[in-house]
């Protein structure tokens, strides 16, 4: 795992613990060069001008909505191996994760030594999850199929939707004309088989994590 021109993208709101996992990191793969992000928008910019071999991704971010993050990594790079790092470890939040597309999950109470386990199985075209997960849910699977039919620019504009943006405060947003976010919510709504903005915003309120609180940056320790 020590190739100096491993690239890692680090996507957590909490400094703390972005320095626990670089820190874990620098026993794993020291020669990696590592990206930190803190919120969605930041995440956007990185996978979108950056080219990364692994991205560890935390759940609760500004600007994200439980699995948001997720999707969105998985449909901008799909080859992009996307490691969920979470305290938020109930089975079904785990079997989410698997089924959103993640390549692996490791709770933020595991010790380095689970870490650097999942990340070199990750690395070599592996999965990784811990044992406990919940069964398969047919409601999130034909949720993912529905959102991966959205290019990473209509994904991008469906979040800003789900908050409650206006279209011209999406524009604003995102560096776009107030019209080229009128055709995207149009297609949007067309693809996720919506009739309105509120529907689609409910879709992607399912995105959401079971127990929103759960996903408390208390797991600090557990990576150093």
């Amino acid at each position: 795992m020590a190739d100096p021109a491993l690239r890692i993208l680090i996507a957590d709101d909490h400094p703390m613990f972005r320095a626990a996992l670089r820190y874990a990191l620098g026993e794993i793969a020291p020669d990696a060069h590592v990206v930190e992000v803190a919120s969605q928008s930041a995440l956007e910019a990185a996978i979108g001008s950056d080219a990364f071999d692994l991205a560890m991704l935390d759940l609760m971010m500004p600007g994200a909505m439980g699995f948001s993050s997720l999707v969105y990594a998985r449909g901008e790079r799909p080859e992009l191996p996307v490691v969920i790092i979470s305290s938020n470890e109930h089975p079904r939040t785990i079997r989410r994760a698997q089924q959103f597309g993640a390549s692996g999950f490791v709770p933020k109470s595991a010790p380095a030594a689970v870490l650097g386990e999942a990340l070199g199985a990750v690395l070599a075209g592996n999965v990784w999850f811990p044992p406990q997960q919940a069964e398969r849910d047919e409601g999130d699977a034909q949720l993912a199929d529905r959102l991966a039919q959205l290019t990473p620019q209509q994904m991008r504009v469906l979040l800003r939707l789900a908050d409650g943006l206006l279209n011209k405060q999406i524009a604003y947003e995102l560096s776009l004309a107030e019209n080229t976010v009128k055709i995207h919510v149009t297609a949007i709504l067309r693809k996720l088989g919506c009739h309105s903005r509120t529907q689609a915003a409910v879709l992607v309120k399912g995105l959401a994590l079971d127990d929103e609180g759960g996903d408390l940056h208390d797991g600090v320790g557990g990576l150093a």
